[in-house]
């Protein structure tokens, strides 16, 4: 390694610098002979290379690793590898045969040895020996041979001058034997560490190897087992929350879950699968399930008792705590169906009592209005004394405090948007008078609003659990001293009453009712709706009897005897006050059969009464003497009749217009 240094120090011992690279080749002393082994003439040349170890550098590139690796030895020591060149003995002959003459390789001996002639062995394409023979160029006074480089013995002065540069290079190289030291020391002492890392991987790669293998066995069980515990347990918040938390949207979920898993505990039970784990959890999950209906029970009881309170609104607790939880009872009635059903009787007690005592007062709230009373007198042929017999010729008249032929605003109860009931209190405070459909209107749209309320949350809040029928049993069950209470009102208000026109209301107004359940599907009112009509319609055609027989009692009573001139000159060809009452009256009724069907008794009933009135005015008019007075009569009183009902629209007073514009247009000539 020192050699190296001090081959770029000293002066070499043997041959001389090598030329520079931009000399031409020459046959000059210091080129190498063609003549040497081919051996030789392979060996690769000795390049002096300063040390990596240096001192004074620090800029090596060489790895440590590498060069302590390398083996020792000349690098000659490699294999030479033999190249296809021509016999140089060949060659040879032909530069001594050529004797002083110009000696070339020929074009040909390029071509047939190619381009190694020249490039390995050195030769020039053209060699010039300045016409000198090989013995004169090796001779003494050849101008090719030069002075050779003599060394001479070096002297002690010398060898004093450098002898300090060669201790300076000798310490160099102590310092560097040192470093070189260190480093075996720390590439040893680092070699060892790569040891231990590389076992320690080793041992690594082997636990991750187990410890993957451990993995994908634990996710195979894993995919095995976790839907089956996934399906069979319950969380221990769900337990917590069932057992000790409020009731409220939270535990709804929690019973939800415990509900899954009792059916997944069913199921697998059923499969006859020996599952020890299901084994273990059925009792817990029993347990589980006793504890949460005996927490469902307590709630529901707690909210029937407040169900009971005075002054509450059912609908409010039906909404926030029934329907709000009505899973609660679905999960009771699963578990336990006699529970469920005692729970739902109780129920059904406590809001027949409730419906029963609430429209109870309100009953004797309306019973305080006052109503309008027609009685027997306010048929259309009874004179009450104060009518005149003539309209046109009798005084104004005031009118009495009600008006039984009338119907005025009578029809806006049908045609009003306001589909609120009458509160108790503005019931008892309401100091008017009123016509019988008023209050028969308040109670009915209040019990049909409540029955509608009441089946929803029937329907709601028992479904799935109980059928529709059994549903509409217990709304029957609950409603039905109430509905006996409605039909009692009616009785009161239509049993005696004369009003033609508040029955024909009623009548229209319950049908409107009907019309109300059936939009809200409500079918468990019809038997109510059905049952007033039953009591309406028969009073209805009855009142309309009692008119037909009180203008046939004023027919027979005209008289028929011949009457004087002077009684005859007194009579008055202007419509009768009996004809003013029926065109009224049929107004009234068919205003309020605008959208009457075929089979109802109104048309039936307001012909009997058309023909009766009719009677009367023909026998009416056979007292008059003159017979276009008596035709003028006759015209006069059809005239007002069909100017009253001009206006109306539907089937019915199409027919009664056309009827009484034939008789009018029969004696219009006169």
């Amino acid at each position: 390694m020192w050699l190296d240094r001090l081959s770029g120090h000293s002066t070499p011992a043997s041959g001389s610098p090598p030329p520079p690279l931009n000399r031409s080749y020459s046959p000059g002393p210091k080129r190498p002979s063609n003549l040497a082994p081919s051996s030789a003439a392979q060996r690769p040349g000795f390049t002096p290379r300063s040390s990596s170890l240096s001192l004074v550098s620090n800029d090596s590139t060489t790895s440590l690793l590498s060069s302590s690796k390398k083996t020792n030895g000349s690098a000659l020591k490699q294999g030479i590898t033999a190249v296809d060149a021509p016999d140089p003995v060949e060659i040879l002959e032909k530069l001594v045969a050529a004797g002083g003459k110009d000696i070339s390789v020929s074009a040909k001996e390029v071509a047939r040895h190619g381009n190694n002639v020249l490039s390995d062995y050195g030769i020039e394409a053209e060699l010039e020996f300045e016409g000198l023979s090989l013995r004169e160029i090796v001779s003494d006074n050849s101008p090719f041979v030069k002075e050779e480089y003599v060394h001479t013995t070096q002297s002690v002065e010398e060898f004093e001058r450098e002898k300090e540069k060669f201790e300076d290079l000798h310490r160099s190289i102590r310092a560097c034997d040192d470093v070189l030291s260190s480093v075996e020391t720390n590439l040893t002492s680092f070699q060892n560490d790569l040891a231990a890392v590389s076992t320690e991987i080793e041992t690594l790669q082997a636990r991750s190897s187990a410890l993957s293998i451990r993995l994908e066995n634990r996710k195979l069980v894993e995919n095995g087992l976790g839907p089956i515990v996934e399906e069979i347990s319950v969380s221990p918040a769900a337990v917590r929350k069932i057992v000790e938390g409020a009731i409220d949207e939270a535990w709804v979920r929690a019973l939800a879950e415990v509900e899954k898993r009792s059916k997944a505990m069913e199921t697998k039970s059923k499969e006859n699968r020996n599952i020890k784990g299901i084994g273990d959890l059925k009792p817990l999950l029993e347990n589980l399930i006793n504890k949460a209906l005996e927490r469902i029970r307590d709630f529901l009881v707690a909210q029937i008792k407040a169900l009971r309170s005075p002054n509450i609104n059912a609908q409010i607790i039906q909404q926030q705590h029934f329907i709000k939880y009505k899973e609660l009872y679905a999960f009771l009635h699963k578990h336990h169906p006699k529970l469920a059903e005692e729970i739902g009787q109780g129920y059904m007690n406590t809001m027949r009592w409730y419906f029963l005592n609430q429209f109870t007062r309100y009953q004797k709230a309306l019973e305080k209005i006052k109503v309008h009373i027609l009685d027997k007198h306010d048929v259309l042929g009874h004179d009450d004394g104060t009518r005149k017999s003539t309209i046109l010729s009798g005084p104004k008249n005031t009118g009495p405090p009600h008006d039984a032929f009338n119907l005025g605003r009578r029809i806006d109860l049908l045609k009003t948007s306001n589909q609120t009931a009458l509160s108790s209190f503005l019931a008892e405070e309401d100091k008017s008078t009123h016509y019988l459909e008023f209050p028969f209107r308040n109670f009915n749209l209040a019990l049909v609003d409540n029955a509608s309320a009441e089946y929803s949350f029937l329907t709601t809040f028992f479904s799935p659990a109980l059928s529709y029928s059994a549903i509409s049993r217990h709304f029957n069950y609950v409603f039905e001293p109430t509905f006996a209470l409605g039909h009692g009102l009616t009785k009161t208000l239509v049993n005696e009453t004369y009003d033609c026109l508040g029955l024909l209301l009623c009548v229209r107004l319950n049908q409107h009712l009907a019309f109300e359940l059936q939009r809200r599907k409500i079918p468990a009112v019809d038997g109510y709706i059905n049952g007033t009509s039953m009591l309406l319609w028969p009073r209805f055609q009855k009142v309309m009897d009692l008119h037909c027989e009180s203008v046939r009692t004023v027919t027979n009573g005209v008289s028929s005897r011949k009457q004087s001139a002077s009684e005859q000159a007194k009579q008055s060809a202007a419509p009768h006050f009996l004809t003013q009452r029926f065109g009224q009256f049929i107004q009234g009724i068919l205003a309020l059969s605008t959208e009457a069907g075929d089979d109802e008794p109104v048309s039936t009933s307001l012909s009997r009464l058309r023909s009766e009135v009719e009677s009367f005015l023909t026998k009416l008019s056979k007292t008059f003497g003159d017979s276009r007075k008596r035709e003028r009569f006759l015209y006069n009183n059809y005239s007002l009749i069909l100017t009253i009902i001009g206006d109306l629209e539907g089937k019915l007073a199409l027919e009664q217009q056309e009827h009484f514009g034939a008789l009018k247009a029969a004696f219009e000539g006169s």
